[in-house]
């Protein structure tokens, strides 16, 4: 069983930016695409990021292109999620979640087909 644990959410001001970490233990991490969902008030939860299995592939929502970067650390077991330039639609719980392919399969990342889910970590942006 893989435990997913995310941290680093947060209130900052529009503009500010936010580093998320998720610690994944239970399974050998380098097994798994990982990758964030967010979650905003009163909306269905959407990708934001993925990543492959040793880090040199990356796929991001079209949003957040540009402002977010998905990075990893196999050694450390942790998946990292750094917003910069940050807008009040970014608001949502940001969750952390693994995939048993190992490459980016995008319609699965799409569809919300994880294998495995945090709990959530809560980021607000203010106006």
């Amino acid at each position: 069983q893989v435990q997913l644990v995310e941290s680093g959410g947060g209130l900052v001001q529009a503009g500010g930016s936010l580093r998320l970490s998720c610690a994944q233990s239970g399974r050998t991490f380098s097994n798994y695409a990982m990758g964030w969902f967010r979650q905003a008030p009163g909306k269905e939860r959407e990708f934001v990021a993925a990543i492959n299995w040793n880090g040199d592939s990356t796929y991001y929502v079209d949003s957040v292109k540009g402002r977010f970067t998905i990075a990893r650390d196999n050694a450390k077991n942790m998946v990292y999620l750094q917003m910069n330039s940050l807008k009040p639609e970014d608001t949502a719980v940001y969750y952390c979640a693994a995939n048993e392919y190992t490459t980016i399969v995008v319609p699965i990342w799409h569809t919300g087909g994880m294998d495995y889910w945090g709990k959530g970590t809560l980021v607000i942006i203010s106006s």
